[in-house]
């Protein structure tokens, strides 16, 4: 039988068995915080993944054909579009590739930050309608390691996007194919000579 000191001893054991440490509760500002961070996170991920798949041409790559030609095959997107990272004036833009398009057009709000200087203007015929542009020229176009000076180019008013056209002012330069969901933009045998 337990007399009254054993009896002190195990109810104190049991105490002490029970009232182990217990991890530090969070307060309701770490549980924010927390999951404040992990929508940060996944915001920045997926943000990431759209963008991959918006533009899959964001590191181009200069690729010779078997002619020995300059070549840039572009990726569709997930729109069946053809859109590229590349230079304007040294600062990085978003190219749309536009067979249709007469000139590279640049919409206005992007054309002040490349600091574009706008000369006569024009009205533009558009899938929107008719929209009012101005004449500019380009003093470099970048696409991957492929350059073109000079390029007549127009400002547009009514494109709110955040893509330029890259159209036929510049395209003209080079062979332009497509292969199934590829757009080989080649370097021409006499553009070498």
């Amino acid at each position: 039988m337990l007399n009254r000191g054993d009896l002190k001893l195990v109810v104190q054991t049991i105490q002490q068995m029970t009232n182990k440490d217990t991890p530090p509760a969070f307060n309701l500002y770490t549980v924010i915080f927390l999951w404040l961070v992990l929508i940060g996170i996944c915001t920045f991920v997926f943000t990431k993944v759209i963008k991959d798949k918006n533009n899959p041409n964001q590191q181009l790559q200069i690729e010779f054909n078997t002619n020995g030609n300059a070549e840039i095959v572009l990726k569709q997107n997930r729109q069946g579009h053809y859109v590229a990272t590349g230079q304007i004036n040294n600062k990085s833009v978003e190219f749309l590739v536009d067979t249709g398009a007469t000139y590279v057009a640049v919409p206005e709000h992007i054309a002040g930050y490349l600091k574009l200087v706008k000369a006569g203007p024009f009205d533009s015929v558009t899938a929107n309608g008719i929209s009012r542009s101005y004449y500019t020229t380009i003093n470099s176009i970048r696409l991957g390691a492929i350059e073109v000076r000079n390029v007549p180019a127009s400002i547009s008013t009514g494109m709110t996007f955040d893509e330029v056209l890259l159209g036929m002012s510049f395209l003209r330069h080079f062979d332009i194919s497509q292969q199934r969901d590829q757009l080989i933009i080649s370097v021409p045998d006499d553009a070498l000579k």
